[in-house]
């Protein structure tokens, strides 16, 4: 048996000031707007982003994928507010409370970090790190899935506020 694990690791630069970038993170409706690569949507983000906080959310797969919600928690370890966020990952059911990875491979309590960094001229940049993949597998299914939101996101970040 071996101790190796895999990472993900995205960087994405955005066409939005730093401000735009943290309500995707920080609001229901940022995180409704992104979280869920391509078809996936997500219905419901329950949003309490302080250091000991958390968020509740859940993915909803389309119809032609088996339809179905797939609910997380994020546990929030650091929040520095427009540079930084650490958390652990699960998948729960709708009440929270913590399930086991539905995939073999799949990180439980997944450790991410998320660094924010203002670009200045209205452009942001994201780095994110998933740790503790079990194979290379699960990680770039994971990384895929990742890059797909921040192809959302940067719709959300170039987009006016309300």
């Amino acid at each position: 048996m071996t101790d190796t694990t895999y990472d993900v690791d995205v960087t994405r630069e955005f066409d939005g000031p730093v401000e735009r970038v943290w309500d995707a993170w920080s609001t229901s409706e940022g995180l409704r707007s992104w979280w869920g690569p391509g078809p996936f949507t997500c219905p419901s983000a329950e949003v309490d982003l302080r250091a000991g906080g958390r968020v509740l959310l859940a993915m909803r797969a389309p119809a032609e994928f088996g339809g179905g919600d797939t609910w997380s928690t994020w546990d929030f370890t650091v929040v520095e507010p427009m540079r930084s966020i650490e958390y652990v990952f699960n998948f729960s059911d709708a009440d929270g409370v913590r399930q086991l990875p539905p995939m073999d491979g799949v990180p439980a309590d997944g450790r991410h970090e998320v660094e924010i960094t203002d670009l200045g001229a209205g452009r942001s940049r994201i780095h994110m790190v998933e740790h503790g993949y079990a194979t290379a597998e699960a990680r770039d299914m994971s990384q895929q899935g990742l890059e797909a939101c921040f192809d959302k996101m940067a719709v959300w970040a170039a987009s006016p506020r309300a």
